[in-house]
């Protein structure tokens, strides 16, 4: 496994040189480090119209809604007549965030839904698997009769996106297809708010298996807030759901406003650790926030110029590493912020998976944490149950720059890694 960025040999364990693990070491017996997600694979086609095209279909701009698959099929047609696609490829949630993870880390993941059965040159689920990265393990997948589901990101003018989706067989992964021994030896699984939206679907009860399975097995449960909708609809049970099962939330303001009843991105974040370990947030333009807990013991101060906000010097102890509540002594609420890396993108077309590209590289840091402690498990980077290997402000610069390459290259999936990052920064990120 990669950890982020290119590292000089001498920084790739931030250990002191007398018992620094030598790299050339045989380490593959020591362990799998994996990330497992859930997902509704879905194909992602997107196209530009205008705000009437939506009105004449009776979509709400900005959320994801469900569609009969006949509709979707006549918008798909429409739209393909017009030339108005500018591209089709594997989509969905969780499906993003695991390659873009494996691009990242360089290492394997598993994926967990449904595909279909008869597989053919040029149909929606031979595209799925072509542009997905082949570190993502699809072996685990269960094979059902009928069509790949489909999601229109229908792109306006203002470069808002609004999703058709037309669910095919996504719904019909199984409680017998969730792989009990694969998710106990993961360093994370990760989920949606999609997977929760039908109580009745079969992919809704293989998710509360799948979450049972890894909080009986100490394993990180990740879950993204998916859209505004689902939370508004279901907002009681999902901060029941969270508060029994996730470990770190991700969303952006909007959606974590309907869940908390929180605008201020600061106070919204305080108040989501009342329900959850860590919290990613981002605000758009304004970057993202990063939130968790850490024990009086191991907490580090910035060194950086403190900031005050709706939380007076809020930053002041971001050079800690994040941890769960429950192994805290004492827990303390730390908070970093980031603005767009280089103000973000010249110019933006598709905001389409910047938070999924952020959540990767968190998942990342997740997995960087289990890897080394296989390795050195007596270092003292593990003298704490730490749920990150680097700090939250180092977390947040890189979920910061894994966001910006998705939008710098207008498309949901990272092609390759991040470019190389100066050296005073790749040093700086290991002595965190």
């Amino acid at each position: 496994m990669k950890f982020p960025g290119k590292r000089k040999t001498k920084h790739y364990f931030p250990v002191s040189e007398e018992t620094r693990t030598p790299l050339e070491r045989n380490l593959v017996e020591r362990g799998r480090v994996y990330v497992t997600g859930i997902d509704q694979l879905i194909v992602d086609i997107e196209a530009h119209v205008d705000e009437s095209y939506l009105e004449r279909f009776g979509l709400i701009k900005g959320e994801s809604q469900i569609a009969d698959g006949t509709i979707v099929e006549d918008i798909y047609q429409e739209l393909r007549d017009q030339g108005k696609i500018v591209g089709e490829f594997a989509g969905g949630s969780t499906g993003n965030t695991l390659h873009n993870y494996a691009v990242l880390s360089d290492d394997d993941c598993v994926a967990l839904g449904a595909i279909n059965r008869n597989i053919q040159v040029g149909d929606y689920a031979y595209k799925y698997i072509c542009t997905t990265n082949s570190h993502v393990d699809l072996t685990y997948l269960k094979p059902c009769s009928g069509p790949m589901a489909r999601a229109m990101c229908l792109i306006t003018p203002d470069k808002e996106r609004t999703f058709v989706i037309g669910k095919g067989i996504m719904n019909e992964l199984s409680e017998d297809y969730i792989p009990e021994e694969v998710i106990e030896g993961s360093s994370s699984l990760l989920l949606s708010t999609y997977l929760l939206r039908d109580q009745s679907s079969p992919i809704f009860k293989a998710t509360l298996k799948a979450v049972k399975i890894a909080k009986e097995a100490g394993v990180p449960v990740v879950l993204s807030l998916g859209t505004s909708g689902i939370i508004r609809e279901y907002r009681e049970f999902l901060l029941d759901f969270i508060e029994s099962y996730v470990t770190i939330m991700a969303g952006n303001e909007e959606e974590v406003q309907y869940l908390v009843g929180e605008d201020d991105p600061l106070l919204a974040l305080e108040k989501t650790l009342e329900f959850t370990d860590m919290a990613l947030l981002t605000v758009g333009k304004s970057g993202l926030y990063l939130g968790s807990y850490c024990d009086e013991e191991f907490l580090r101060s910035t060194k950086d110029s403190l900031h005050s906000k709706s939380i007076p010097n809020y930053n002041a102890y971001e050079y800690s590493r994040a941890m769960r509540k429950r192994d805290c002594a004492h827990p303390k609420k730390i908070y970093t912020h980031i603005n767009p890396f280089m103000g973000g993108p010249g110019q933006i077309l598709n905001t389409n998976g910047a938070g999924d590209a952020a959540l990767s590289a968190v998942l990342h840091d997740l997995s960087a944490n289990c890897y080394h402690r296989l390795l050195v498990p007596n270092s003292p980077k593990h003298r704490g149950h730490f749920l990150t290997y680097s700090s939250v402000h180092q977390v947040a610069k890189y979920a910061n720059r894994a966001s910006f390459e998705v939008l710098n290259q207008n498309s949901p999936r990272l092609s390759k890694g991040l470019p190389e990052k100066e050296d005073s920064l790749e040093e700086s990120y290991w002595e965190m």
